[in-house]
This record gives structure tokens, sequence and C-alpha cells, in this order.
């Protein structure tokens, strides 16, 4: 895997025909097209183009209701927090596409409350189709193009080297969940976590985390940590908000989750874990990164951290 940006074709291919042909002459003295796709606006660009020219609306919305593996109703044993039947999609990636990948977008299944399926289906599988669709423009990795999701107890999971898990304020783990969670990061495994927001979520999810991993401590991340400049060079901790706090343009935290904050599990050789966005709604940005009235600062922090987290985690 090369964690470098795709180069000169493609940055054109991708914008090309959106900013159309005025435009060309001044992006050619600007912004030249044998560079890397490093500066922000080739990010906004790649979101844009990506999602209408490549993707198209129909694809983009159809994935509200089709995924890519066979959905299978499950009567799941929860604890007293939880009160609802989780809808268990199971990892069978029969595509043909899916043969041989050394890329998958996978999202944890895990037991707790929430809407529809559960928290763990927060805008799945529109957000993480979309988000992967923008990943194959920027970043020169073999990844599958559609959405995966396993639960944490399934011994498969550690065919996958990356779990992405969001809304973990209504997380309650059985016990073999907690295992398996403890298991696939001791083997290598890397989780990020994204969508919380204020002291009590904040507080359950602790909880949870430390059911998994009891010795080794929760720390802030410093700005000039690698996985800040693995890619991109995030200089600030964007804060951001929902789709309706987005548009609204007033306040951008919920509850009391005021400050944005990226913090980590490290294990005793210094690698790095677990990655804790917190305060944040990364999610939200890849779902709605196409939505004109989505403001462009948090779809392209949110697009640039998480190509960083990636291409970090795959090559450590």
């Amino acid at each position: 895997m090369t964690g470098r940006c795709r180069r000169s074709g493609l940055c054109y291919a991708a914008i090309g025909p959106l900013l159309g042909r005025r435009y060309d002459r001044l992006l050619m003295g600007h912004f030249p097209w044998s560079s890397c796709l490093r500066p922000r606006f080739f990010v906004w660009a790649g979101v844009i183009a990506t999602v209408l020219f490549s993707a198209g609306w129909g694809a983009l919305w159809a994935a509200e209701r089709v995924g890519p593996a066979q959905r299978v109703t499950v009567e799941t044993s929860v604890q007293s927090q939880a009160i609802f039947r989780r809808e268990d999609v199971r990892p069978t990636l029969t595509r043909p596409s899916a043969d041989a990948r050394e890329f998958f977008f996978t999202r944890a299944i895990y037991n707790g409350g929430g809407r529809r399926w559960g928290a763990w289906a927060t805008d799945y599988p529109k957000a993480d189709r979309q988000f992967l669709t923008i990943l194959d423009r920027l970043v020169d990795l073999d990844a599958y193009e559609l959405e995966n999701a396993i639960q944490l107890d399934d011994p498969n999971v550690r065919k996958f080297p990356f779990l992405y898990a969001l809304e973990v304020g209504n997380m309650y783990m059985t016990e073999s969940e907690v295992k398996g969670l403890r298991d696939y990061l001791l083997a290598g495994g890397f989780l990020m976590i994204d969508d919380f927001w204020g002291t009590w979520e904040w507080e359950n999810f602790e909880t949870e985390i430390r059911r998994v991993l009891p010795e080794y401590q929760i720390v802030e991340i410093p700005l000039d940590h690698p996985i800040f400049n693995t890619v991109y060079n995030i200089e600030e901790i964007v804060q951001v908000p929902n789709l309706g706090n987005a548009q609204r343009g007033a306040r951008t935290w919920e509850r009391d989750g005021v400050v944005p904050h990226v913090r980590g599990i490290f294990d005793e050789d210094g690698r790095l874990m677990v990655i804790i966005n917190w305060n944040t709604d990364i999610g939200d940005a890849w779902e709605w990164a196409e939505h004109p009235y989505y403001p462009l600062r948090y779809s392209t922090y949110a697009i640039e951290i998480t190509v960083n987290i990636i291409v970090y985690a795959m090559s450590h």
C-alpha cells in the first residue's frame, strides 16, 4: 500500500467537468496538475465532482436502501439499556470486485441503543459509500468500493485491519463483543471512533472501552503527531457539526460538547490502536459532502483527517 496522492490525470478528470473551461487557465496557473492532491482546493473538487459525476445522485440516494451483502435479522441477547433487535449485516462480500482488495472500510456492529438498526448504523450505508468513492480519487489505495459491516464478536473481524465505530455514547457491548474487540486490537487491528458528544456520552464510552483495554490509558493526541500530516497537514482540530447545525450556521456542538478532541490509546510499544474523535461528527460530513448548503470547511476537514487516519493505520 502506498500513501501517495494520485497525480495529474485523476486530478483533472475529477474537477474538470465541474469547473468548466472558463477556470482552466486560472487553475493551470496556480495548481500544476503534476503535483499531488494535497491542496485543500482539490479535496473540495474531489468531494463535489466525485459525488455528482462519478457516483451519480440516484446511486447515492439508493445507498440508503441497498447494501452489498445479504441482511439477516437475528435475535440478540442485550443488556438492559438496549431495547431493540439488531439487524446483522454479514461481511459476505460476494461481489467479484471484493476479491483480494487491500482495504475495506469496515464498520463495527455493536450492541447498544439507537434508532433504526441501532446506533452503530447511523449514516449507514450512504456515508461509508460516499467516502469510499472520494477516497478512491485521493489516494493510491486498493479499496473495496462498497460498505462493509461486521459484528465485533465475529471471528472474521481480523480479516479487516481497520474498524470504524460511531455513536458510542449508546454502546453497551456484550461480553463476547468485549473479548472480540480486545483480541482484534491486541492482534494489530485499528479502531476509529466518531460522533459522540458531551460528558455523559464520554463517560459511557470510557466505561465500555476500559472493559476492552483496562491496562491502557486514553491520552490527547498532539497536533505534531504524524497522524496529522501523513497525507494532509492538519493544523487545527475542527468541530464537525451535524447537518442541521451546519446548515443553520449557529452553534456547532451538541449537549455540553463544546470543545472537539482527538484522543488515542497506544500500546506499550507506542502503536496507536484506537483514535477517538469526540465532540464532532465526521461521518455526517461524508454523508452530506455533496449537499449544496453543507459548509466546505467541515467536509474538507472530515475527508482530510479520515484519509490521514486510514493511511496511517494501514502503514503502521
